[in-house]
């Protein structure tokens, strides 16, 4: 009888550990929630879930770790030069607690892990500028009065800061002109490079890789031309596909090869209606050596855009690189279109990376260039002195980039109109759920893992990062 009871002890005990252990490795699930009807922004929950084996019959979002697709390098923001300006016209004291906040990943920082930066200016630079501007009528096709210019004043002393904050930050560049003595016009706004200066252009790309990195800035990735179907912004160059495939398989492929350069070369960087362009590249043996992957804005055609151009091209990765919010903003339709499409749309359709426009404004919206440059462009944040005010693309950037940390994988999680939604597991092995209602009342609903269950409800219009 003893020998009995000991025995089924035994087994209750190992039924009781079982059980414990099972529900550990799926852990509690933490979440964080905006919602803009309640002025919820970016909180997390008082109240922790734990994964049961119960039953349920309702809405349920199946995560999968089996079946696994492309791993995150990051998501972030771009570092205009006006963004550079604003942070360093701050105090140091708050310029710090900012960028801590920022890029720092402990308690509320949100984590930011990657950043795009301009090749010389933007349009949201105080003026337009190149790295190599000259006096009429001259050129400088060995790059000898290369020079970083006013990028060394505010732009490099914040990266460097950032650096201390975050050394494994990564950093995308981008070109909006080159030289204006390259062009066909002569002009920062519009023209097309000379063919001429194919190869000097290059090299110039190539200098600033290596200049930028004896400043400690390591460039991980170089799109060609930021937005090569828009020569109407200042700075701007018109660059058509068949232009780009000669200048990377001739002249920049060829040029970072010699030169030992690491960075990756990243075609297109322009809206999703043009997928043609970026294949078109791709199906070129001859410049698809050169490339890593392809670029993508939203201003024009859908998301899956992305898919179509990876199922072309499926040894080949995507990024999405760029989504302005218009001053003054509007919390509840700009939180509804960047979760539904960027945060959980483009890495759904295979993006690597989601970076929105931009870090930072001022109250004035200043600075632009003239002739074409963004007058409406709101930040991430909005500084104006040492007040910092957060705005929608602070919190949509902060559902991803806190969580899913560069190197997490995307997992398989089915999805609906309703609850679209995106998962990862993370290199510290947490899972990470990003879930958007898009219906007009609340959803209850369930996360299945591991054949277990839990309950969660999330309000209409609003989004939810679920980490376990």
């Amino acid at each position: 009888m003893k020998a009995l009871l000991k025995s089924s002890l035994v087994c209750a005990l190992f039924v009781v550990y079982a059980n414990i252990g099972y529900s550990q490795k799926n852990g509690t699930v933490e979440s964080w929630i905006t919602d803009p009807a309640k002025s919820v922004l970016f909180q997390k929950q008082p109240q922790s879930l734990q994964f049961s084996t119960r039953s349920n019959t309702g809405l349920i979002i199946d995560v999968n770790p089996k079946e696994t697709y492309q791993s995150i390098d990051g998501f972030g923001y771009t570092l205009t030069g006006g963004s550079a300006d604003h942070l360093m016209g701050m105090s140091q004291a708050a310029r710090t607690a900012l960028l801590n906040e920022l890029f720092g990943t402990d308690g509320n920082q949100i984590g930011t892990s990657y950043l795009r930066l301009s090749v010389a200016a933007s349009d949201l630079n105080d003026h337009v500028f190149s790295y190599d501007d000259l006096p009429e009528g001259e050129t400088d096709v060995e790059m000898k009065k290369f020079d970083l210019g006013p990028d060394k004043k505010n732009l490099i002393p914040v990266i460097k800061e950032i650096l201390a904050i975050n050394p494994k930050i990564k950093f995308l560049a981008s070109p909006w002109s080159p030289p204006k003595w390259m062009k066909t016009n002569n002009d920062t706004r519009g023209g097309s490079l000379k063919p001429e200066f194919y190869d000097a252009y290059a090299l110039y790309l190539v200098k600033y890789i290596q200049v930028i990195k004896a400043q400690g800035i390591v460039i991980d990735a170089l799109t060609v031309q930021n937005e090569p179907l828009h020569p109407g912004n200042n700075p701007s160059l018109l660059m058509l596909a068949a232009d780009q495939a000669i200048f990377v398989k001739k002249h920049l492929g060829p040029a970072f090869k010699k030169a030992g350069v690491k960075t990756k070369i990243i075609i297109y960087d322009h809206n999703c209606d043009r997928p043609d362009y970026p294949i078109s590249i791709l199906n070129d043996p001859e410049a698809k050596k050169y490339v890593d992957g392809s670029a993508f804005h939203l201003y024009g055609g859908k998301i899956d855009a992305l898919t179509e151009v990876h199922n072309a091209h499926s040894d080949k990765n995507v990024y999405f690189t760029e989504q302005w919010f218009g001053s003054p903003g509007n919390l509840p339709q700009d939180f509804a279109f960047h979760m539904n499409d960027l945060i959980i749309g483009a890495p759904r359709n295979w993006s690597k990376t989601v970076l929105e426009w931009n870090l930072t404004s001022n109250l004035q919206l200043t600075p632009f260039t003239d002739r074409g440059g963004c007058d409406r462009c709101l930040g991430a944040v909005t500084i104006d002195g040492d007040k910092v005010t957060r705005n929608p693309a602070y919190y949509t950037i902060a559902h991803a980039a806190k969580f899913v940390r560069p190197g997490s994988v995307r997992i398989t999680s089915n999805t609906s109109v309703e609850l679209p939604n995106v998962a990862y597991k993370t290199p510290q092995g947490k899972y990470v759920l990003i879930v958007y209602n898009n219906a007009p009342t609340n959803q209850s609903f369930s996360i299945r893992f591991n054949n277990q269950i839990v309950k969660l409800s999330l309000d209409a219009q609003s989004g939810a990062t679920y980490v376990w």
